[in-house]
């Protein structure tokens, strides 16, 4: 399994995930988007369809029915009723354990948290450390000043800054 961490510090979730669903479908991968309330997956829901006036990500929720057939899904569950390969965390929390049983048929976790949260950048880095000793690719990106991603090789400093 691979595992990426997303430190969200320049950008928020909004403006970070339709870009990445947008890779992940162009690629011929169905997704799972885990959050953590129903009134965080309706906003989402929502913005998926208008963030753009160019294009929309094709998603659905239990809701909206079809679950079997739609590239990217929303939900505050364990469900993966459209088979997904990869599995966004967003705001659902920072996994501690690696494997997770509840992540046996996902090749792909992408955990996406506010990096000006303390405790889940600990949790994260915590999480990474779990993840790469588990023998999964783990690959921890934050972003620079300028808004780009970087990847960090050794994720290892503490919520001050420090290492």
């Amino acid at each position: 399994m691979e595992v990426l961490f997303y430190c969200l510090e320049q950008k928020s979730l909004e403006d970070v995930l339709p870009g990445l669903l947008e890779r992940t479908c162009e690629r011929g991968w169905r997704a799972i988007v885990r959050v953590d309330s129903p009134e965080r997956m309706n906003a989402l829901d929502l913005h998926l369809w208008t963030y753009s006036e160019q294009s929309f990500l094709a998603h659905g929720t239990a809701e909206t029915g079809f679950s079997s057939r739609q590239p990217v899904y929303l939900t505050t569950s364990d469900e993966n009723p459209n088979g997904a390969k990869v599995l966004f965390l967003a705001g659902a929390g920072v996994p501690s354990e690696w494997p997770a049983a509840k992540f046996t048929d996902i090749d792909r976790v992408v955990v996406l948290f506010d990096g000006s949260n303390p405790e889940l950048r600990n949790a994260a880095y915590a999480s990474w450390r779990t993840a790469t000793d588990a023998g999964h690719r783990a690959a921890f990106w934050k972003q620079n000043a300028a808004g780009k991603w970087e990847q960090e090789k050794s994720p290892t400093e503490d919520a001050t800054g420090h290492s």
